[in-house]
């Protein structure tokens, strides 16, 4: 998986990096470990090596200047891609993101992000994958596979234990060694041996008294001489901040730039004895080499030299999308009729959908289509179709939906450039519009016409941190300072202030709007690269009383009500962690309220993460879309009306109740965040709770067909030993009780079994099912899980068919970490294959003698 790098051009590759080090005195191989900007490493005409830029990229492209000039395919959040069980469709997902980073000119994309889900309060578990090490990795690992074949380097992050947000610039996650080893470092080592990243980026956050990018045992010994890494290893932004820690510990760029702990500190540090300078050489040659991979490097050929097919974006943003989406209750509802007389849509989600988490996972989309315009398009003409809002969760005012005009100003007011936005966000990261330098930029004038539908009291909104004016029809509503009050340095951009403001229109005649900002010499974000913040409208509006009857009475009188609800960006995004659970707003005594009028409900969950769903057992059907990415519409009204399967399966538990979750802390005491449940996170800490039940475990998912499993067999490998006193002949099926013995081997994912399971389509559809293998010890070792997920599949069948799920089982299902390291535990092992980690109907024992 992944580019091997092992042919002839590696070699030459090698001998050009060694030549440009050769060539490069003290100063000049310094200057190649720290940014010349925010998102590149510098070029150097004398070696041939050119400007290398990175990218943000877990869920899109943003590139070099985060504009909506520039807009990038949105593509479904990584909990959703996670929800496919595809490696294939998360190989292909790469591909996109190496496109999409070559149309921008980047080299390096900085994902995917593989921590674990490891308290479902963590606010960022949208752009990390499940709660569980080995499908994260497998993931994890197509995904990198396929950017690295389109000529685009990775950076998994966050390395590691980065799994929440609380004090994460500071926190100290305090994990004994098998924990880490079991649990938090197996997604990355997975990726690192299979898919074999060219970079990494070390998170911010401490483990065991060390920061990560000072952490000399985890990055040199383990990552570089256990498992052997050559790629780079660069900082979260900002995250590198003690010059000769961070070299001993072989951090290789210090991000951003141009001012870093690098640069003339590390030279003084060569200089006056505290860093060898052959430490340096270490650092600079893997840059280079990076450089080389990707073809920046003169007489060093890339690893990919033909640009691969192209990929049409949207086509496969939908694809993904409905492949994740999680069908998790169907009482016979979904799919719908297509004889459908009227339908009831409900929800601010269903107008207003939410494709991606906050923070640096978020793009600007080439075109969002909502659950509403979804539908319109794929009713039939002869159903109506109604809309009410119901309950608007969210507690900031929209983005003005009109286009806007940005007029960009210099510090005496002068007019510097114009730009035209499509809505109220103001943004630009890394590049003004006409060249204009942030070192001149004093201030940002957004002018545009408010037409008003109804007549009443308009809502007229500032979002961000700094000095404001905002006038309407020349009326001063506000000329003064926005606030931002907190401690996280990225806070002022991942969750702004707002000020909001009331304006009363007797007339629907047009109104303009006008609002600048000043910016002062020094601002943070003037002198970070960027500028950000928001023109709010919304219209009058009902009561949230009023809201609910409106939709109430709009969904009985309907054949079916399609109840859209979500998180918001106050609740999932980076910088923060969530306090609860439960639904933001009034949504679910919304579901309540719509169910008890109309059984034929179907909800829509528009979240990446879970939440509680008290309603669950009294509605039709219950679909989780996660964050669905740019085309979120159109997948939801393909699988709601039965053009796609549903073929998501949860890759984490989703709880019943708050109290219930076996690890609920997130908060550091005094800085330091323990995570004692040790191995038990997820599905393994539930399966030892007897006191309560998730709502839906992880693994679980329906589709539009039933299936039967029929058969499992674990055929053993030809090079797996056998014990001796057992007659088993390679490849022939293990009854129960047969010897396997897998010894000590140099691959601790090469195969030592194969779980072959046979499934059949007992439904009258066409479907897709995802098989799973579990691996469960005897019990007699209570330190251990009484089970983990050792393999899956995803297989097809035509009604009536059997299917063949052929599911290797690695070495590495049989080993635990000790303190002689990893070693082949022997015993009695259950094989397990089912639907979930709660419904595995096929069972073989498989024996494990001890090693020799």
């Amino acid at each position: 998986m992944g580019s091997t790098d092992t042919t002839p051009t590696d070699h030459q590759r090698a001998q050009a990096v060694e030549a440009a080090l050769g060539k490069l005195d003290l100063a000049a191989k310094v200057a190649l470990l720290a940014g010349a900007d925010r998102w590149s490493l510098p070029a150097n005409e004398d070696i041939g090596l050119g400007r290398l830029v990175m990218s943000d990229g877990p869920a899109g492209v943003r590139g070099e200047y985060w504009t909506a000039e520039d807009p990038s395919i949105a593509i479904p959040s990584p909990t959703a891609l996670a929800a496919t069980w595809d490696l294939d469709l998360a190989r292909r997902t790469g591909g996109l993101l190496a496109q999409e980073a070559r149309r921008k000119g980047a080299h390096v994309v900085l994902a995917p992000t593989v921590n674990l889900h490891r308290s479902p309060r963590g606010g960022r578990h949208f752009e990390a994958y499940s709660e569980d090490p080995f499908l994260t990795g497998e993931i994890g690992a197509a995904l990198v596979g396929g950017v690295q074949d389109g000529g685009v380097a990775t950076t998994p992050k966050h390395w590691v234990a980065n799994d929440s947000e609380t004090e994460r610039f500071t926190v100290d996650v305090l994990a004994d060694e098998r924990t880490l080893r079991e649990l938090y470092l197996a997604p990355f080592e997975a990726i690192v041996r299979k898919a074999r990243p060219w970079g990494l980026m070390a998170a911010y956050n401490q483990v065991n008294g060390h920061s990560m990018s000072e952490h000399d045992e985890l990055n040199n010994r383990v990552l570089r001489e256990e498992w052997g890494f050559d790629g780079i290893l660069v900082s979260d932004w900002t995250a590198a901040r003690d010059t000769v820690r961070n070299a001993l510990a072989g951090l290789d760029v210090a991000m951003p730039g141009p001012v870093t702990v690098y640069g003339e500190r590390l030279v003084a540090a060569v200089r006056d004895g505290r860093v060898p300078e052959e430490t340096v050489d270490d650092l600079a040659r893997r840059v280079l080499l990076l450089a080389a991979r990707v073809g920046l490097l003169a007489d060093a050929p890339a690893v990919v030299t033909v640009t691969p097919d192209r990929i049409d974006g949207e086509a496969l943003a939908r694809e993904v999308a409905a492949r994740s989406f999680t069908l998790v209750r169907n009482d016979g509802m979904l799919p719908l009729s297509t004889e459908l007389g009227s339908v009831a849509l409900i929800g601010a989600a269903a107008a207003e959908v939410r494709i991606g988490g906050g923070g640096s996972a978020r793009v600007f989309p080439t075109r969002v289509v909502s659950p509403l315009e979804g539908l319109r398009a794929g009713l039939q003409p002869s159903t109506a179709l109604s809309y009410a809002v119901g309950a608007d969760p969210r507690t900031h005012v929209p983005p003005f939906a009109e286009p806007l005009r940005a007029e960009l100003l210099g510090r005496d007011g002068e007019h510097l450039a114009s730009a035209s936005l499509p809505d109220g966000d103001v943004r630009w990261l890394g590049r003004l519009p006409e060249g204009v330098g942030f070192d001149v930029l004093g201030g940002v004038l957004a002018t545009g016409t408010l037409v008003p539908r109804v007549t009443g009291v308009h809502r007229l909104a500032i979002r961000g941190a700094g000095r404001f004016r905002l006038e309407a029809d020349g009326a001063v509503l506000f000329d003064g300072v926005v606030e931002f009050e907190g401690t996280d340095p990225g806070g002022a951009f991942l969750n702004p202030p707002e000020a909001v403001f009331e304006l009363d229109l007797p007339t629907t005649a047009p109104v303009e709007v006008r609002l600048r900002h000043t910016l002062s010499p020094g601002s943070g974000f003037a002198g970070f690269g960027l500028v950000s913040f928001s023109l709010g409208h919304a219209e009058p509006v009902g009561t949230a009383d009023e809201l609910i009857d409106e939709a109430v009475a709009v969904a009985a009188a309907a054949d079916v009500a399609v109840v859209v609800v979500g998180t918001t960006d106050e609740v999932e995004s980076e910088g923060v962690d969530r306090d609860r659970l439960s639904l933001p707003g009034r949504q679910d005594e919304l579901v309540a309220r719509v169910a008890a009028v109309n059984p034929r409900t179907v909800v829509v969950v528009n979240a990446g993460a879970p939440v509680l769903m008290p309603w669950r057992d009294d509605v039709a059907a219950v679909l989780l879309t996660w964050f669905p990415g740019q085309e979120a519409g159109a997948a939801l009204s393909d699988v709601l009306l039965g053009f796609s399967e549903p073929g998501g399966r949860l890759p984490t538990t989703w709880p019943a109740d708050e109290a219930d979750c076996p690890v609920w802390e997130v908060e550091p005491t005094d800085g330091r965040l323990a995570y004692d449940e040790g191995l038990f996170i997820g599905y393994p800490a539930w399966q030892r709770r007897a006191s309560a039940e998730p709502a839906y475990w992880f693994g679980h998912g329906l589709g539009y067909t039933d299936w039967a499993y029929e058969g499992l067999d674990v055929r053993l490998r030809d090079d797996v030993s056998v014990d001796p006193g057992v007659s088993v002949d390679p490849g022939v099926s293990a009854a129960p009780g047969v010897s396997a013995a897998p010894g000590a081997d140099d691959d601790p994912y090469a195969v030592r079994a194969e779980a072959v399971v046979r499934v059949r389509n007992t439904g009258a559809r066409p479907g897709r099912e995802t098989v799973q293998v579990y691996l469960a010890p005897d019990g007699a070792d209570r330190s251990r899980p009484d089970r983990r997920l050792a393999g899956f599949a995803v297989v097809s069948a035509e009604p009536g068919q059997v299917a063949e799920a052929r599911v290797p089982l690695p070495l590495r299902a049989f080993q635990t970490w000790g303190p002689n390291g990893w070693a082949l535990r022997p015993g009695s092992y259950a094989v397990e294959a089912g639907r979930s980690a709660a419904d595995r109907p096929l069972t073989v024992a498989l024996d494990v003698p001890a090693a020799g």
